[in-house]
């Protein structure tokens, strides 16, 4: 899962990416509307974690230029302006939802489940490959029912790969869903965590493997 933060008190910010990413999400973050306009064009995002006060304008203008753009993506607006009022302002620009600071990482987490599994923005459904079901929403690997442990990276390389079973997963696409835009990305990272995962899976008789398409990218393909 890949989250837009776009926040500007930077303790706030860096305190909930810390605990996004232990929930096993990639957030980009921007403290500027402008900057957070740019980063909708360059890379999809399954939810927008929206504040209000931003050091060039209400982040509430953002909801209604990103809707004229076509795009669906579900927005949460984090604010600290909880009245009624300032809800009910938000939810009709065209927020998803509105959650009051502060807040716990928990509900945030239980918010964003809610807005991906409504119709309109309604996430994929588990997948099965082998032995494994994966699940994207909640990010969890089974194996025969039982949880399957992986590290963070290579569980978001499992996840990219099972969406798109079957079929070429070009390197970008996986970068993008395991870095978010800040990192500065070694050019082996993504080989050696692919090399992990494919002998975790290989010593777990997963019944898949991760096949390398040589200069394009990775497949993920069931054994037989």
């Amino acid at each position: 899962m890949r989250l837009l933060l776009v926040e500007d008190e930077k303790e706030l910010a860096a305190a909930l990416s810390a605990a996004l990413e232990k929930h096993g999400i990639v957030t980009d973050h921007t403290m500027r509307l402008d900057e957070a306009v740019e980063l909708t064009r360059q890379s999809s995002y399954d939810a927008i974690l929206l504040d209000r006060r931003l050091p060039d304008g209400d982040g509430l203008t953002f909801t209604p230029q990103l809707r004229r753009s076509g795009l669906d993506t579900p927005i949460i607006v984090l604010t600290a302006r909880n009245e009624p009022s300032e809800r009910i302002k938000g939810l009709d620009l065209g927020a998803d939802d509105y959650l009051g600071k502060p807040f716990l990482v928990e509900e945030l987490m239980a918010r964003v489940r809610a807005v991906l599994r409504r119709p309109a923005n309604l996430a994929q459904p588990t997948i099965t490959a082998g032995r494994l079901t994966v699940d994207p929403l909640h990010l969890t690997v089974t194996l025969d029912a039982v949880p399957l442990d992986l590290p963070r990276r290579e569980l978001l390389v499992l996840v990219a790969l099972a969406k798109r079973k079957d079929r070429t997963v070009v390197r970008s696409s996986l970068e993008a869903a395991v870095y978010n835009y800040e990192e500065d990305i070694q050019s082996n990272a993504l080989d050696a965590h692919i090399s992990r995962l494919r002998k975790r899976l290989l010593e777990a008789e997963a019944g898949v493997a991760v096949h390398n398409i040589r200069g394009v990218g990775y497949l993920l393909k069931e054994d037989g």
